[in-house]
């Protein structure tokens, strides 16, 4: 039996790893907006399909803000998104040194179900992952489709040279690594930056 392919490509997911994400608190902050409750919020915009749309590349980032606009009954430009996005993220230092140290072994890639507006201010949100990721950012929505779809984990590993087997996804949603398995790569379901340790340590990536 072969053994297995060294690991050459390790992609992160951003949201509930390399930060948390507080999706309570951005559509508290939505609804404080439009005079709405959390729940219409939750069911204007992401019961709705927009979010789903946007994350898999369906809405431009333009066509995504106005259909927000028009779903909350309100503008809701840019401006909006970013500061209501900003207030819901929390760093998880830990995880980022992690990712830091990997680079010593293996290329990185960050893939986070987002749309376009998040690739715009990936440099104003989170530049601390810029510093870490460099150029290697990409929201879902930039391969027509979003994770779990094994077509995207496929996607990412070619753009980045390498084969399936040869890449790792990190995340912390299951169904995301039953997705990135699905498609050939090693997988990690993300519960703290201890276990994510022992993962990457087991793979000599740290």
């Amino acid at each position: 039996m072969a053994p297995p392919s060294p690991i050459r490509l390790v992609i992160f997911d951003m949201d509930d790893v390399l930060l948390h994400y507080d999706v309570a608190a951005r559509q508290s902050a939505i609804a404080a907006l439009a005079g709405l409750t959390v729940d219409e919020v939750a069911r204007l915009i992401w019961d709705s399909g927009i979010e789903d749309a946007s994350d898999a590349g369906r809405l431009s980032a333009d066509a995504y803000l106005a259909a927000c606009s028009q779903a909350l009954g309100i503008p809701f430009g840019r401006a909006d998104w970013f500061r209501t996005r900003a207030l819901a993220m929390t760093l998880d230092l830990e995880a980022i040194a992690l990712a830091q140290a990997v680079k010593d072994k293996a290329a990185l890639a960050l893939l986070t179900n987002n749309g376009f507006i998040m690739g715009e201010h990936f440099d104003a949100l989170v530049p601390e992952l810029r510093a870490v990721f460099g150029p290697a950012m990409h929201v879902a929505a930039e391969f027509g489709t979003k994770k779990p779809d094994p077509a995207i984990y496929a996607r990412l590993a070619a753009r980045y040279g390498v084969a399936p087997a040869e890449a790792a996804m990190i995340d912390d949603k299951p169904v995301n690594i039953e997705g990135a398995r699905a498609a050939g790569l090693t997988g990690h379901s993300f519960r703290s930056a201890g276990e994510l340790r022992s993962f990457l340590a087991a793979l000599s990536l740290i």
